[in-house]
Protein backbone atom coordinates (compact mmCIF):
# COMPACT_ATOMS: atom_id res chain seq x y z
CA UNK A 1 0.00 0.00 0.00
CA UNK A 2 1.46 3.41 -0.81
CA UNK A 3 1.72 5.65 2.22
CA UNK A 4 0.74 9.41 2.08
CA UNK A 5 3.46 11.90 2.45
CA UNK A 6 3.98 13.21 6.00
CA UNK A 7 4.42 16.80 3.87
CA UNK A 8 1.19 16.78 2.05
CA UNK A 9 -0.68 15.18 5.27
CA UNK A 10 0.95 17.94 7.62
CA UNK A 11 -0.40 20.85 5.08
CA UNK A 12 -4.05 21.09 5.55
CA UNK A 13 -3.38 20.42 9.31
CA UNK A 14 -1.53 23.26 9.25
CA UNK A 15 -4.14 25.05 7.25
CA UNK A 16 -6.81 24.39 10.18
CA UNK A 17 -4.39 25.14 12.31
CA UNK A 18 -4.31 28.56 11.12
CA UNK A 19 -7.71 28.78 9.99
CA UNK A 20 -8.45 28.49 14.26
CA UNK A 21 -5.88 30.94 15.61
CA UNK A 22 -6.94 33.60 12.89
CA UNK A 23 -10.60 32.67 14.22
CA UNK A 24 -9.40 32.87 17.76
CA UNK A 25 -7.76 36.32 17.04
CA UNK A 26 -11.31 37.67 15.39
CA UNK A 27 -12.87 36.47 18.40
CA UNK A 28 -10.45 38.18 21.22
CA UNK A 29 -10.77 41.30 18.85
CA UNK A 30 -14.41 41.37 19.32
CA UNK A 31 -14.45 40.77 23.13
CA UNK A 32 -12.37 43.98 23.27
CA UNK A 33 -13.79 46.07 20.81
CA UNK A 34 -16.16 48.11 23.48
CA UNK A 35 -13.57 48.75 25.50
CA UNK A 36 -11.18 49.81 22.53
CA UNK A 37 -14.32 52.25 21.38
CA UNK A 38 -14.43 53.56 25.30
CA UNK A 39 -10.76 54.61 25.06
CA UNK A 40 -10.76 56.02 21.31
CA UNK A 41 -14.18 58.04 22.29
CA UNK A 42 -13.42 58.91 25.88
CA UNK A 43 -9.37 59.41 25.62
CA UNK A 44 -7.87 59.07 22.76
CA UNK A 45 -9.93 61.48 20.53
CA UNK A 46 -10.53 64.13 23.74
CA UNK A 47 -6.25 64.12 23.76
CA UNK A 48 -6.17 64.59 20.24
CA UNK A 49 -8.53 68.13 20.40
CA UNK A 50 -6.79 69.20 23.58
CA UNK A 51 -3.85 69.24 21.92
CA UNK A 52 -4.89 70.93 18.76
CA UNK A 53 -6.86 73.76 21.23
CA UNK A 54 -3.48 74.45 23.05
CA UNK A 55 -1.62 75.60 19.33
CA UNK A 56 -4.64 77.95 19.30
CA UNK A 57 -6.16 81.19 20.93
CA UNK A 58 -9.65 79.83 21.32
CA UNK A 59 -11.52 81.71 23.22
CA UNK A 60 -15.04 80.86 24.66
CA UNK A 61 -17.15 83.22 22.28
CA UNK A 62 -16.08 83.93 18.21
CA UNK A 63 -13.53 82.13 16.15
CA UNK A 64 -10.18 80.59 16.96
CA UNK A 65 -6.76 81.31 15.71
CA UNK A 66 -3.89 79.31 15.44
CA UNK A 67 -0.74 80.84 17.55
CA UNK A 68 1.85 77.75 17.42
CA UNK A 69 3.59 77.40 20.56
CA UNK A 70 2.59 80.82 22.16
CA UNK A 71 0.50 79.19 24.76
CA UNK A 72 3.28 76.58 26.06
CA UNK A 73 5.96 79.85 26.06
CA UNK A 74 3.53 81.58 28.16
CA UNK A 75 3.51 78.73 30.66
CA UNK A 76 7.17 79.22 31.31
CA UNK A 77 6.52 83.05 32.75
CA UNK A 78 2.87 82.15 34.28
CA UNK A 79 4.31 82.24 37.99
CA UNK A 80 0.91 81.87 39.44
CA UNK A 81 0.42 78.35 37.99
CA UNK A 82 3.98 77.30 39.40
CA UNK A 83 3.23 78.34 42.46
CA UNK A 84 0.04 76.07 41.93
CA UNK A 85 1.80 73.42 40.57
CA UNK A 86 4.70 73.49 43.37
CA UNK A 87 1.05 73.77 46.41
CA UNK A 88 0.20 70.78 44.38
CA UNK A 89 2.79 68.65 44.91
CA UNK A 90 3.35 69.57 48.78
CA UNK A 91 -0.36 68.56 48.66
CA UNK A 92 0.35 65.19 47.21
CA UNK A 93 3.20 64.21 48.90
CA UNK A 94 1.59 64.78 52.28
CA UNK A 95 -1.30 63.50 51.48
CA UNK A 96 0.13 60.34 50.02
CA UNK A 97 1.46 59.74 53.28
CA UNK A 98 -1.06 59.89 55.50
CA UNK A 99 -2.84 57.82 53.23
CA UNK A 100 -0.51 55.09 53.38
CA UNK A 101 -0.34 55.64 57.13
CA UNK A 102 -3.88 55.04 57.72
CA UNK A 103 -4.44 52.33 54.82
CA UNK A 104 -1.30 50.04 55.54
CA UNK A 105 -2.27 49.63 59.38
CA UNK A 106 -6.62 49.32 57.95
CA UNK A 107 -5.49 46.38 55.54
CA UNK A 108 -3.13 44.55 58.23
CA UNK A 109 -6.42 44.83 60.72
CA UNK A 110 -8.71 43.51 58.03
CA UNK A 111 -6.50 40.70 56.48
CA UNK A 112 -7.31 37.73 58.13
CA UNK A 113 -11.15 36.95 58.34
CA UNK A 114 -12.45 36.83 61.54
CA UNK A 115 -16.21 37.42 63.48
CA UNK A 116 -16.35 40.99 62.45
CA UNK A 117 -14.22 41.64 59.74
CA UNK A 118 -16.87 41.84 57.72
CA UNK A 119 -17.83 44.51 59.42
CA UNK A 120 -14.88 46.65 59.76
CA UNK A 121 -14.08 46.39 56.10
CA UNK A 122 -17.45 47.74 55.52
CA UNK A 123 -17.10 50.42 57.48
CA UNK A 124 -14.14 51.50 56.30
CA UNK A 125 -14.78 51.18 53.30
CA UNK A 126 -17.93 52.87 53.46
CA UNK A 127 -16.76 56.72 52.86
CA UNK A 128 -15.23 55.51 49.46
CA UNK A 129 -18.65 55.12 47.59
CA UNK A 130 -19.27 58.59 48.46
CA UNK A 131 -18.55 61.06 45.68
CA UNK A 132 -15.64 63.76 46.47
CA UNK A 133 -18.03 66.62 45.38
CA UNK A 134 -20.70 65.29 48.53
CA UNK A 135 -17.71 64.47 50.51
CA UNK A 136 -16.69 68.17 50.23
CA UNK A 137 -20.11 69.77 50.68
CA UNK A 138 -20.54 67.46 53.98
CA UNK A 139 -17.43 68.63 55.26
CA UNK A 140 -18.17 72.41 54.08
CA UNK A 141 -20.92 71.84 56.86
CA UNK A 142 -18.96 69.70 59.25
CA UNK A 143 -15.67 72.98 59.37
CA UNK A 144 -18.45 75.83 59.43
CA UNK A 145 -17.53 78.16 62.48
CA UNK A 146 -21.00 78.82 63.40
CA UNK A 147 -23.84 75.68 62.20
CA UNK A 148 -20.74 73.30 61.75
CA UNK A 149 -19.87 70.35 64.71
CA UNK A 150 -16.02 70.89 64.63
CA UNK A 151 -15.73 74.46 65.98
CA UNK A 152 -19.20 74.78 68.12
CA UNK A 153 -18.63 71.35 69.90
CA UNK A 154 -14.82 72.30 71.05
CA UNK A 155 -15.92 75.80 72.21
CA UNK A 156 -19.06 73.91 74.44
CA UNK A 157 -16.39 71.15 75.58
CA UNK A 158 -14.11 73.98 76.45
CA UNK A 159 -11.44 72.79 74.53
CA UNK A 160 -11.60 76.23 73.09
CA UNK A 161 -11.81 79.48 74.57
CA UNK A 162 -14.01 80.61 71.18
CA UNK A 163 -15.03 79.57 68.12
CA UNK A 164 -12.70 79.23 65.88
CA UNK A 165 -12.94 79.05 62.02
CA UNK A 166 -11.09 76.76 60.92
CA UNK A 167 -10.65 77.19 57.51
CA UNK A 168 -9.62 81.07 58.06
CA UNK A 169 -5.90 80.38 57.67
CA UNK A 170 -3.13 78.01 55.49
CA UNK A 171 -2.09 75.42 58.44
CA UNK A 172 -5.91 74.44 59.76
CA UNK A 173 -7.78 74.77 56.26
CA UNK A 174 -5.18 72.48 54.52
CA UNK A 175 -5.01 70.19 57.28
CA UNK A 176 -9.00 69.62 57.32
CA UNK A 177 -8.74 68.99 53.99
CA UNK A 178 -6.31 66.19 54.46
CA UNK A 179 -7.98 64.53 56.66
CA UNK A 180 -11.08 64.80 54.61
CA UNK A 181 -9.29 63.26 51.93
CA UNK A 182 -8.03 60.79 54.26
CA UNK A 183 -11.44 59.50 55.60
CA UNK A 184 -12.22 59.38 52.09
CA UNK A 185 -9.76 57.51 50.46
CA UNK A 186 -7.85 55.66 52.92
CA UNK A 187 -10.72 52.72 52.71
CA UNK A 188 -10.12 52.48 48.73
CA UNK A 189 -5.95 51.95 49.29
CA UNK A 190 -6.63 49.89 52.34
CA UNK A 191 -8.78 47.42 49.79
CA UNK A 192 -5.88 47.04 47.42
CA UNK A 193 -3.50 46.74 50.08
CA UNK A 194 -5.47 43.92 51.80
CA UNK A 195 -5.30 42.26 48.39
CA UNK A 196 -1.64 42.12 48.07
CA UNK A 197 -1.60 40.73 52.02
CA UNK A 198 -3.62 38.21 51.09
CA UNK A 199 -1.51 36.68 48.13
CA UNK A 200 1.65 36.46 50.13
CA UNK A 201 1.89 32.40 50.28
CA UNK A 202 1.22 31.59 54.56
CA UNK A 203 3.85 29.03 54.00
CA UNK A 204 6.53 31.58 53.89
CA UNK A 205 5.35 33.30 57.07
CA UNK A 206 5.27 30.17 58.91
CA UNK A 207 8.21 29.31 57.93
CA UNK A 208 10.14 32.91 59.18
CA UNK A 209 8.46 32.17 62.10
CA UNK A 210 10.35 28.85 62.60
CA UNK A 211 13.48 30.45 61.41
CA UNK A 212 13.38 32.96 64.46
CA UNK A 213 12.40 36.18 62.68
CA UNK A 214 10.52 39.01 64.13
CA UNK A 215 7.30 40.36 63.17
CA UNK A 216 9.27 43.48 61.81
CA UNK A 217 11.30 41.20 60.18
CA UNK A 218 8.77 39.78 58.46
CA UNK A 219 7.08 42.78 57.60
CA UNK A 220 10.56 43.82 55.89
CA UNK A 221 11.81 41.19 54.37
CA UNK A 222 8.25 39.44 53.18
CA UNK A 223 5.87 41.32 52.86
CA UNK A 224 7.16 44.72 51.58
CA UNK A 225 9.12 42.58 48.67
CA UNK A 226 5.84 40.42 47.94
CA UNK A 227 3.72 43.20 47.32
CA UNK A 228 5.96 45.43 44.77
CA UNK A 229 3.61 45.98 42.63
CA UNK A 230 0.40 46.18 44.86
CA UNK A 231 2.53 49.19 46.32
CA UNK A 232 3.34 50.38 42.98
CA UNK A 233 -0.21 50.51 41.49
CA UNK A 234 -1.39 52.23 44.99
CA UNK A 235 0.97 54.85 44.96
CA UNK A 236 0.22 55.42 41.40
CA UNK A 237 -3.15 55.76 41.87
CA UNK A 238 -3.09 57.65 44.79
CA UNK A 239 -0.37 60.18 43.52
CA UNK A 240 -2.51 60.63 40.20
CA UNK A 241 -5.20 61.81 41.97
CA UNK A 242 -3.53 64.25 43.94
CA UNK A 243 -1.96 65.72 41.59
CA UNK A 244 -5.54 65.99 39.75
CA UNK A 245 -6.61 67.27 43.17
CA UNK A 246 -9.82 70.24 42.75
CA UNK A 247 -13.18 69.08 44.04
CA UNK A 248 -11.77 69.61 47.93
CA UNK A 249 -9.84 72.76 47.21
CA UNK A 250 -12.73 74.42 44.99
CA UNK A 251 -15.55 73.80 47.09
CA UNK A 252 -14.21 73.75 50.55
CA UNK A 253 -11.59 76.31 50.47
CA UNK A 254 -12.54 78.08 47.16
CA UNK A 255 -8.67 78.41 47.03
CA UNK A 256 -8.26 80.25 49.83
CA UNK A 257 -7.14 81.25 52.08
CA UNK A 258 -5.85 84.45 50.20
CA UNK A 259 -5.26 82.09 47.31
CA UNK A 260 -2.90 79.90 48.95
CA UNK A 261 -5.01 76.76 48.39
CA UNK A 262 -4.81 76.70 44.63
CA UNK A 263 -4.21 73.52 42.82
CA UNK A 264 -2.89 72.88 39.04
CA UNK A 265 -5.95 71.29 38.42
CA UNK A 266 -7.95 75.02 39.93
CA UNK A 267 -5.72 76.91 38.14
CA UNK A 268 -6.70 75.39 34.70
CA UNK A 269 -10.18 75.41 35.49
CA UNK A 270 -10.12 79.26 36.55
CA UNK A 271 -8.04 79.88 32.97
CA UNK A 272 -10.53 77.34 30.51
CA UNK A 273 -14.00 78.71 32.55
CA UNK A 274 -13.73 81.44 34.52
CA UNK A 275 -11.11 83.82 31.91
CA UNK A 276 -12.48 81.61 29.05
CA UNK A 277 -9.32 81.40 27.30
CA UNK A 278 -10.08 77.83 26.71
CA UNK A 279 -6.60 77.61 24.51
CA UNK A 280 -4.21 78.15 27.05
CA UNK A 281 -6.22 75.77 29.50
CA UNK A 282 -5.43 73.32 27.33
CA UNK A 283 -1.97 73.75 26.90
CA UNK A 284 -1.87 73.84 30.84
CA UNK A 285 -3.50 70.73 30.41
CA UNK A 286 -0.91 69.00 28.19
CA UNK A 287 1.81 70.40 30.51
CA UNK A 288 0.24 68.78 33.34
CA UNK A 289 -0.61 64.97 31.76
CA UNK A 290 3.27 65.52 30.97
CA UNK A 291 4.17 65.73 34.39
CA UNK A 292 1.59 62.79 35.51
CA UNK A 293 2.76 60.61 32.88
CA UNK A 294 6.78 61.28 34.07
CA UNK A 295 6.08 60.78 37.58
CA UNK A 296 4.33 57.61 37.29
CA UNK A 297 7.15 56.39 35.20
CA UNK A 298 9.37 56.93 38.23
CA UNK A 299 7.35 55.72 40.35
CA UNK A 300 7.11 52.24 38.49
CA UNK A 301 10.85 52.50 38.33
CA UNK A 302 11.55 53.03 41.66
CA UNK A 303 9.01 50.14 42.85
CA UNK A 304 10.13 47.42 40.06
CA UNK A 305 11.06 43.91 40.93
CA UNK A 306 14.98 43.53 41.07
CA UNK A 307 14.53 41.20 38.12
CA UNK A 308 13.13 44.20 36.66
CA UNK A 309 9.62 43.14 36.24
Amino acid sequence: MSSIPSSAASGPARAARKTRTDRSQWVGLLYIAPAIALVTVFFVIPLGMTAWMSLHNWPLMGGHSFIGLDNYVAIAKDTRFWNALKFTLYYTVIITIAIFAVAFPLALFVERPGKMTGFYRTSFFLPVVVGFASASLLWSWLLNVDSGLFSPAAYQLGLTPKKVNLIATFDTAFWSVIVMVVWKVAGFTMVILMTGLQSIPGDLTEAAKIDGANAWQRFTQITLPLMRRTLALALILSVAGSILAFDQFYIMLRGGPRNSTITAVYWIFNQSFVSFKLGYGAALSMVLLVILVVLSLIQLRLLRNPEGT
